[in-house]
Parts: C-alpha cells; structure tokens; sequence
C-alpha cells in the first residue's frame, strides 16, 4: 500500500508562496473556488475564511500547489501526487529550517535557473563545493532554505 501525502510549510503569506514556488517549480497553482462557493452556499463556512487569488474565490489562510500532469479532484481543486501546501501562521521563520526542498537542474544550467528564481524573489545565500558535488543555497521570499543543483 501506498500513501498519499503533501508537504506543508508555514507561511506569513500563504499565496505569495504558492504563487512563488509554482513559478520554481512549473507547477500549477490550485483553484478550490468550485468547492469554497459550493461550502458558502450551504452556509458551511464563513466568507471571512477567504479571499481572491487569481481572479477566483480562494481559502484566506491555505494555498495550495500541485505537478500539471498529477491527478487532481475536481470539486475540491485538490492534487493527488506532488503537492506543496502553504498555511498561514502567525510567527515569521526564526530558525533554519529541519527540511528543505533541493530544485535539480539540468547539466549546465544551474547559473540561468538560479538568476531566474532570484528574479522570482529568492536570495542566494552561498555556493558550497563540496567532493560530493556542488550546489547553491537560496532562500525564497519568506526566508526559507532551499538548493539548486
């Protein structure tokens, strides 16, 4: 048996985020407008509990980031496989992080997609060259670590 699973990661900005790392990672941004309009219809939630994003209804405090090619539920919006899940939290990032994500690239273009992903709105932290090979740390707009192979 298989387990379906997502990556969660605390957010000031929940949006922001999502929108940022579906532009890393060309991956789509997803709509849980159908499902947010059919819960306000039946009065389920409240419309404080969300907000516009991309032109549609969005939940205020989660958004969510999924593969294109990776099944996805059609009135939730929800992915099924590689999935980012950003939740909005209180409390800016203190510390390094326990887990990051490492972005691979391909031979020979790892300068062209770090320059890309600064534009976006990452920082780079520093180069390491190690015998193991090379990489680059970032971080994205919130200040969370990540590599670039």
């Amino acid at each position: 048996m298989t387990l379906h699973w997502k990556v969660v990661i605390d957010a000031q900005d929940p949006h922001a985020q999502a929108d940022f790392w579906a532009e890393t990672l060309g991956y789509a941004v997803e709509d849980h407008s159908a499902l947010i309009e059919e819960l306000l219809g039946f009065g389920a939630v409240d419309e404080s509990l969300t907000t516009e994003s991309h032109g549609r209804r969005a939940w205020r405090d989660l958004a969510a980031v999924r593969h294109p090619d990776e099944p996805h539920e059609e009135k939730s919006g929800m992915g099924l496989g590689r999935r980012l899940l950003f939740q909005r939290v209180p409390e800016p990032k203190t510390v390094k992080n326990r887990l990051h994500l490492d972005v691979h690239t391909p031979e020979g273009q790892r300068e062209a997609e770090v320059e890309r992903l600064v534009g976006l709105g990452a920082s780079v932290l520093r180069t390491v060259d190690e015998p193991s090979g090379s990489w680059q740390v970032l971080v994205d707009p919130e200040g969370n670590e990540f590599c670039v192979q």
